[in-house]
Order: C-alpha cells, then structure tokens, then sequence
C-alpha cells in the first residue's frame, strides 16, 4: 500500500490543468502581517485546505518548524515534502540534479517567509487497517528576529504555529545556546497566556534541530547525540542561578515531548554560491545523511504526532476553529505586550529608583506628620510635602536607571501619582489630629450661647427685656444647635443638618471671633497652643502602651 493516499482534486468550474495542478499542492499564505502589528487570517487559503471533503473529518498532524530567519527552514520543508510525495519510496529523496521546490527558499541575509504558510495539499498518511489515516499538514513561519518584525510580531507568529501544531520544529544554528532558551521560554509564555489553563501541559512534541553541528567529536551527528546534548542544556543543578532554574522548569513544563537533532553543515556550496537550486549532487555526504535519518523520523507513520486537544484527537476541520479562536485572542488585545530583554531590564530598574524615592517620600513625612507626631499647621504640612516631594524627584533621577531620560518619563508620572495618594492620607491624618478642628462647632455653639447668657442677664439688669428675650433665644438656640449635633455626629443619623450646622459656626468663627483672636494671639503662638494640645491629646503609641 501506498505510504500517502491520493486526494481526488475535484475541478471548478473553468478551471483550467494548471490550476488544478496548483491546487493540488503549493504553499498559501494563511496568517498574514498586518500594518498595525496584528496578524490577519486568511479564512478563504485555510478552509481551501482543511475542508476538502477527503480529509476535513480525519485527525490531524501539523508540522511546523519556526525559528530566526535565514536559517534554512523553508529549505527543511522542501524534503518533508519530497518525502511526503514519494509515497513511502525508499529512494524518497530523487534524483540528484533536481532542483528542490515547494515552499520558497533562496539564499542570501533578506528574509523570504512573510507570516504563516501552509502546503495547500494534505497528506493523507495510513495507519493501518481499521483507523482513519493522518492527515499531514506542513507549514512554514516567518522568521524571528529580522529587521522588519518587533519583538511582538516574533512572539505571535512562534506562539500561534506551536499551539496549532503536534510537533513543532526549533530550527537553531551551530548550537543550543541560553540565548535560544531564553527566546523559546518567551514565546511558549506568551501562548500559554493564551490557552485556558487547564493544569495540562499545553503543547505536544518540540525537537530542536541544531544545523551546522560542529562538533561531532563531542556529540554525534543525529538524534542520539542530539538527545545527550539537550539533556546537558535542560540539566538543573544547585550551583545554578535561580533565574537559570526557573526557565529549564518552564521549557520542560510546556511541552509534553523534547528531542534534539545535530545536523552538520550542508556544504560551502550550498552557503556560498547564489547559483545553488537545491540539487542533491552539490551537498555534503554527511548533510545527506542526516537529512536520511531525520526526516522519516518525524513523518513516518508510527512517528507522527496527532494534533490533540484535552486528549482529544484534532481533526482537520477542528483545526480549522483553533486558528480562528487563537487568532482572535492575539488581535483582541488582551495579551501584555510581550518585551525584550533590554525593556524587561529597563523597566525593573526604573520600578525600582521609583520604589526608592517613593519610600523617601514616606520616611521624611512619617517623621514630620505621622502616626507617632503630633499635629502640625496646614502651612508647615504643604511646605513639608513639597519639600520632600522635591527630594523624592531628585533621588529618582539620579539614580542610575537603563532606557534613558525618554523611557523613565512614565515612572515619573507614576511616582508623581503615587506621592499625591501618599500626599492624600497624610493630609487626612494630620487634620483628624487638630483638636481645634475637631471641637470648632461645639466651641463655637458653647460661645454663642455663653455670650448670649452674659448679654442677656445685663438686658435683664438694665430691664430691655426685648432684647433679653432676643438672648434668651439665640442662647436656647445655641444649646439646642449642640444637642442636634451632638447626637447626629454620634449616633450617624441626620449627617445634614449636622453638616448645616458645621458650615454654619464655622462662618461665625471667620466672620466673629477669628478677627478679635487674630487681633490679641500672633499665628506663630497660636500654632504652638494648636500643636501642644493636639500632641496631648494624641493616642498613646502602642509601643509606649507595652513598655508602660
């Protein structure tokens, strides 16, 4: 039996040889880069692909391979297809002086891959008798790391290509380096970020193919030195940093199934001659075969992974439905903006320097108005505050942050808020601390009727007992005004009359007494009577409590 089924290609109407022939394989554009950083699906190139009738219900194998750019990817995929096309031929790699098509490739440093490509033909793959085939879906991705792509678009196009595949190909150059691993932790972050948590491991088989291996004499070409290698890579050990620690628990945590595979060098002509097309004859021996061994490992029959979802088998329609939720996750903007190493480092140094200052801040005005300080004039508070404000300033900027004047402007705006709350409770503490303000509506009403009292006993003495009788009420007033208040401010009810009667001694305060007080009591020895009082009248501290 044939390794690959055949897909009857059903004509449409005037369609032509040609284009049935480029239906039936050539690679299409399904994920595309938009101007605003986002991706765009390509609905109608995916449902061409997955909802042929001959395979839309079959489970689904997706291999991917995604890595830097210019690395060879789409070179790689070009045998996975020859192989896939030779329908279990054992000489699958053909003839020597053909040149090698299907996914575009060319040499040179520009990039080629653009998005997410797939090989509009799927191959359907049998397992034996009574189980459905797999169907073979290959795809290429863009590049990581190129001039034109941000840190965001890198993080997207890996995320989205390893939750959608079973196996996903690490395509690294010369060596597997902390760099890479640092790399592959952020893109698996970022798609975890966007799987439901389920408390499985999200993804499937993850092989690191290590091209241009130069170093045979320490670990052999192919898979079983490979495998030794990564081993020594992912080990943990306790002299480790911790930093170091955590990023092999969470590479090892995301992917159900990890290999490694050293490929050596295909040869100079390949890397140097513009003239190279891809044909076997002008590869290196040792580049053949390993391309012989690896290849059949990962798309032979038994070796295919099944695309799966919570344990259930993923068919080609379902994959359907996961790019389109994925994809809808990424433009949504639900998703932190995913950072380099640099802004990462940037950012906890300026969070820091805003820490420091921020903890000046409250230092110098625990001291000055705290909990354990008595009360101070509203003045010497705002002088305080700005004062300190300005020092809390001075040590953010001084202190030596990464990013520069321009990426430090949003830690100054967030310290300039931080100390306004700050600035907020300690103004709110400092004020319940003044006695006068406190007791200035019962003072004010024990006054008035006080006087009211004195002027009218002297009325009555000198027998105007139209204005004693004037007295007598505003005195039966005064008394009745404290009483409502009294019993509002304790007991919590009628909160607006008591609020009435506030606003109401305090313009008696400013309009009658302030000015006579003023008149006789400098403002510096009033403070003083103000701040002795209120520090008398302070709650003891619990410390002072304990040692008493």
């Amino acid at each position: 039996m044939s390794m690959v089924e055949d897909i009857e290609i059903i004509p449409r109407e005037g369609e032509d040889a040609e284009e049935i022939t480029s239906r039936m394989g050539r690679p299409m554009t399904v994920v595309t880069p938009s101007e605003d950083q986002t991706f765009d699906l390509n609905l109608e190139a995916l449902e061409t692909i997955l909802l042929h009738p001959k395979v839309r219900d079959k489970p689904v194998a997706v291999v991917s391979v995604a890595g830097a750019f210019r690395k060879g990817k789409s070179f790689l995929l070009d045998f996975f297809l020859r192989f896939l096309e030779a329908e279990g031929e054992p000489d699958w790699l053909g003839d020597e002086e053909a040149d090698l098509t299907g996914f575009p490739w060319r040499g040179g440093s520009e990039r080629e891959t653009t998005g997410i490509l797939m090989w509009s033909r799927v191959f359907l793959v049998p397992r034996g008798e009574g189980r459905d085939p797999i169907a073979v879906v290959l795809m290429d991705t863009q590049g990581s790391f190129d001039s034109q792509s941000t840190v965001k678009e890198c993080a997207t196009i890996f995320a989205l290509s390893t939750m959608v595949s079973s196996i996903q190909v690490y395509n690294l150059s010369q060596n597997i380096q902390e760099d890479d691993l640092q790399h592959l932790q952020l893109f698996t972050e970022y798609g975890r970020l966007a799987l439901e948590n389920t408390g499985e491991i999200p993804f499937q088989h993850l092989i690191f193919l290590v091209r241009d291996w130069s170093y045979p004499y320490e670990y052999e070409y192919g898979l079983e030195g490979g495998n030794v290698l990564l081993k020594k890579r992912l080990q943990i050990s306790e002299k480790q940093h911790e930093e170091l620690k955590a990023l092999r628990k969470h590479i090892r945590s995301c992917f159900q199934d990890m290999s490694c595979f050293l490929m050596p060098h295909p040869g100079m002509k390949v890397a140097t001659d513009r003239r190279f097309t891809g044909r076997i004859k002008d590869m290196e021996t040792d580049f053949v075969t390993s391309l012989k061994e690896l290849v059949p490992h990962l798309l032979r029959p038994e070796k295919l992974v099944v695309k799966q979802i919570g344990q259930q088998l993923v068919t080609c329609e379902g994959l359907l439905t996961l790019f389109k939720v994925y994809s809808e996750i990424y433009k949504s903007g639900e998703l932190p903006e995913p950072k380099t190493m640099l802004e990462a480092t940037a950012e906890a140094n300026n969070l820091n320097a805003v820490s420091l200052a921020r903890d000046l801040y409250n230092r110098v005005m625990d001291s000055v108005c705290g909990n354990e300080a008595g009360f101070i004039p509203s003045d010497e508070f705002e002088d305080a505050h700005l004062k300190t404000m300005d020092r809390a300033m001075e040590l953010f900027k001084s202190t030596r942050k990464m990013g520069g004047e321009g990426f430090s402007e949003r830690y100054v705006e967030i310290l300039g808020k931080d100390i306004q709350e700050a600035y907020v409770r300690y103004k709110a503490a400092n004020d319940s601390k003044n006695i006068f303000k406190a007791a200035k509506t019962p003072a004010v009403l024990m006054l008035l009727g006080f006087i009211a009292y004195i002027f009218g006993t002297v009325f009555q003495l000198l027998g105007m007992t139209n204005f004693m009788a004037l007295a007598n009420t505003l005195l039966g007033l005064s008394f009745m005004a404290l009483i409502v208040w009294a019993y509002s401010r304790y007991s919590g009810e009628g909160r607006g009359i008591a609020t009435v009667i506030d606003s109401m001694a305090t313009h008696t305060w400013e309009l009658l007494f302030k000015p006579s007080v003023s008149k006789y009591v400098s403002p510096s020895s009033l403070s003083q009577i103000q701040r002795t009082i209120s520090t008398v009248a302070a709650p003891i501290p619990s410390s002072t409590k304990k040692n008493a």
